[in-house]
């Protein structure tokens, strides 16, 4: 029986089975191997084709009877082919970092690029920004050597830098509020390419988007790494529009909606209508009345509004780590930023732009309990909503039109 897989150190997080199950017709296995077990499996030779990730990339190459030009010129390998008992070694990151960038819209051509990280994947962004044409290219470390800059050089001395690819786990699930470097000095930035995928969006990337720098991460490279190596597993062609579906199917099972909007706004019934397989549903308000054993009433009226709003912010920032989600957020959740970046890691945000003349006030919403409250807080919140949204939901008839709008416009931004 053919065996395909992967080994790597920690695995716990790694979305490449359920690539690969969209790739090809194949049992993937995902083998977490210690430093000491590595010899012994590739004596044993016991698989078809492997991939390889942290940290072996470059601890596997010594056990190959060949590896290719490209793997060569980086001086690590992310995909193995066993043949008839030689091993054949690959480098199929190259592809998904260029897909990526190329993706993104990034022309690397004349520039000065900044690679954080020294790993296998930073050799892997520079020979591929190499072969894009940039001009000037230095790595990034936390330690300055002969091949090296550290950090507090990359800011001083080369804020000018166009492009800073990362390749260090900085930002990575469960480490999501990190980040490897602050961009606020590269006022010359034009883009930014974050190797991880977990969450969908990291803080740099966020923090690009937000000067509208084109940036994006990893799950894409992720992705076109792994057509590529289905193609050596089985000697195969896989067209780009297959692919990219791929893609699409993958970020559709992973991208979290969530719903915003003002007390009474519909967020929760329509959020309840949404039929996307996998996903699960959660009302933060629901959250915090379950952790706090009392209605929200009760907590702002015991605790003030402040201890509310920090348990909020706290609820938010557990749920929306995760992916799979449709999280209907409470009415205030987006007057912090720090809520709005939680959200945004993993997910969409999807104001329900509910008429003010639908809006009622209610009893059990104590900062919107009474009409002249309810229109203080449409006043003070309706541009904030509309600046946070990714999409604005007109107001529609029926909770049923809300959903089915929003499923639609979902689609269409991940195709």
């Amino acid at each position: 029986m053919k065996k395909y897989g992967c080994i790597g150190k920690k695995l716990t997080h790694s979305f490449s089975k359920e690539i690969h199950a969209k790739l090809a017709d194949y049992e993937y296995e995902l083998i977490e191997l210690d430093e000491e077990e590595i010899k012994p499996f590739f004596e044993k030779k016991d698989f078809s084709a492997i991939n390889v990730t942290i940290p072996y990339k470059q601890t596997v190459i010594p056990f190959l009877n060949s590896i290719s030009t490209v793997a060569e010129r980086i001086g690590a390998v992310n995909t193995i082919v066993n043949r008839d008992g030689k091993l054949y070694g690959y480098n199929t990151d190259y592809y998904g970092m260029k897909a990526l960038i190329e993706k993104v819209g990034i022309d690397l051509k004349g520039k000065k690029v900044l690679i954080l990280g020294t790993g296998g994947t930073s050799k892997t962004a520079h020979v591929v920004a190499t072969d894009m044409g940039a001009l000037e290219i230095l790595t990034v470390s936390r330690n300055k050597t002969e091949s090296y800059i550290n950090y507090s050089e990359a800011i001083k001395n080369h804020s000018d830098a166009n492009v800073i690819i990362n390749t260090t786990p900085s930002g990575m699930y469960p480490d999501c509020e990190s980040k490897p470097i602050d961009i606020s000095p590269f006022k010359h930035l034009e883009g930014v390419i974050d190797a991880v995928y977990n969450p969908l969006c990291s803080n740099l990337v966020l923090d690009a988007k937000q000067r509208d720098i084109k940036a994006e991460g990893g799950l894409y490279m992720l992705v076109m790494q792994a057509v590529v190596a289905v193609e050596k597993f089985l000697d195969i062609e896989i067209e780009k529009e297959v692919a990219d579906n791929v893609f699409a199917s993958i970020l559709a099972s992973k991208e979290n909606i969530v719903l915003t909007g003002m007390p009474g706004s519909g967020k929760t019934t329509a959020g309840r209508l949404l039929n996307i397989d996998g996903f699960e549903f959660f009302d933060t308000d629901d959250e915090i009345e379950k952790l706090c054993d009392c209605t929200i009433k009760e907590l702002i009226n015991t605790k003030g509004e402040k201890y509310f709003r920090d348990l909020e912010s706290d609820v938010i920032r557990d749920i929306s780590s995760n992916s799979g989600r449709i999280i209907s957020t409470g009415g205030g959740a987006v007057l912090r930023e720090e809520n709005v970046r939680s959200l945004k890691r993993n997910g969409k945000l999807f104001f329900i732009n509910t008429e003010f003349s639908k809006l009622r006030a209610t009893e059990n919403r104590p900062l919107s309990d009474t009409d002249d409250k309810l229109a203080k807080l449409y006043a003070e919140r309706i541009d904030l909503y509309k600046a946070t949204a990714d999409v604005i939901v007109p107001d529609l008839p029926t909770p049923e039109d809300l959903a089915k709008y929003i499923e639609n416009k979902r689609m269409e931004l991940i195709r």
